[in-house]
């Protein structure tokens, strides 16, 4: 049961406010906002879920904005956590782009989906499509042209392959000039790589974690069929692919588990590896997977600490690429954590680095490197 649902800026400006049960103070946001921003101006990673006077509060982060619900009563961490990607997913779905400026332009619209979403407190539906049905305001149009190009799925460029980032920023309800419905259909492959190397640079271990995201702009509900890798196993030992711990023999890519969406049927999945689904509107997850089989990682890291004396030590980085010197990787962050006692970093990149940053975090103890365009093996 949610009191209170709300969006802050990253200044802590209350953009979107719902009051559904008046059982919470109303400066709720500010007491939550005091409490986040002091657990991050300490230094520390993301603010856990906050408790105060009685009051849990629950938040995500979304493209910088904070999405917090409030309750009273003792609640699952985790339904309300989903809630709120979810709350976050469909705001998205329906004004195309999500920022400060589009909840504030369609404010209007916000409230209404907030309303259908959450009914004095109790959840109703998530659901993009059907709430179509009851939401009636078209949203205002924000000029995409100003917003960065890259996104998760973009991180990698080849060519002139990829789609410009404009062109998944629709709104699912509204229609081209002259009232013509676009007919397409974006689908990308977002992974999270985690490896462990040694100090000499070999792989320790190794895990991807990823999705395939869909987003819909077809009419009519036609059936789409998606077909994955014919070599593709999941799971180690047999067992029916509904239990997601299906093998169908010693195939080159083997997952370790997977799920899917519910529009999602396996009728065909043990013969020919195909997904069938009636793609809902809007954006959703196909299937989410993890995979902890060997693979060549995109980059490789070499790490060299040295001690200058008694109370300096010299590290040397370097950063290589292994993949085709026709990609090239984008806005490429390093992070190195150092001992608390440290005080002062000085950096050396080397002779001719363009288009590379440096910085020491010295609340938290971090150093950063940044790589604007990666295709090549610099080293600091």
């Amino acid at each position: 049961m949610i009191s209170q649902f709300f969006v802050l800026s990253q200044r802590g400006d209350n953009i979107v406010f719902r009051d559904y049960r008046g059982e919470v103070p109303k400066g709720s946001a500010e007491i939550f906002f005091r409490k986040v921003k002091f657990w991050e101006d300490g230094g520390l990673e993301e603010a856990p879920p906050v408790f105060v006077d009685g009051v849990n509060y629950f938040h995500v982060k979304v493209v910088g904005l904070l999405f917090v619900a409030t309750t009273r009563v003792n609640i699952s961490p985790s339904f309300v956590l989903e809630l709120l990607q979810r709350i976050a997913r469909v705001i998205k779905d329906y004004l195309g782009i999500l920022n400060e400026d589009s909840l504030r332009k369609n404010f209007v619209l916000v409230y209404e989906l907030l309303d259908e979403v959450i009914d004095f407190g109790y959840v109703q539906t998530t659901s993009t499509e059907l709430l179509k049905s009851y939401v009636f305001n078209e949203p205002l149009v924000i000029d995409a042209a100003r917003l960065s190009p890259l996104g998760p799925g973009s991180i990698f460029a080849q060519g002139t392959k990829r789609m410009p980032g404009i062109a998944v920023t629709k709104s699912v309800v509204a229609t081209e000039p002259g009232g013509r419905r676009r007919e397409e259909i974006f689908v990308d492959i977002i992974e999270k790589i985690s490896i462990t190397f040694s100090s000499s640079g070999y792989i320790l271990t190794s895990e991807i974690d990823g999705t395939i995201q869909m987003k819909s702009y077809l009419t009519g509900n036609p059936e789409i069929r998606l077909a994955l890798n014919e070599d593709l196993s999941i799971g180690r030992s047999q067992g029916p692919v509904y239990g997601y711990r299906s093998s169908s023999g010693s195939g080159a890519v083997i997952l370790d588990d997977c799920n899917f969406h519910e529009s999602v049927r396996l009728d065909n999945f043990d013969m020919d590896k195909t997904l069938s689904l009636i793609p809902p509107d809007g954006e959703f997850p196909v299937m989410n997977y993890r995979m902890t089989q060997e693979f060549r990682p995109p980059f490789r890291i070499n790490a060299l600490i040295e001690e200058a004396g008694s109370l300096k030590a010299e590290v040397f980085l370097k950063v290589s690429a292994e993949f085709a010197s026709s990609i090239t990787a984008n806005t490429i962050k390093v992070q190195m954590p150092l001992p608390k006692y440290t005080t002062r970093v000085s950096f050396e990149l080397e002779p001719g680095a363009v288009g590379q940053t440096t910085d020491f975090k010295e609340a938290n103890k971090r150093l950063e490197w940044s790589l604007k365009k990666k295709g090549e093996r610099p080293g600091l």
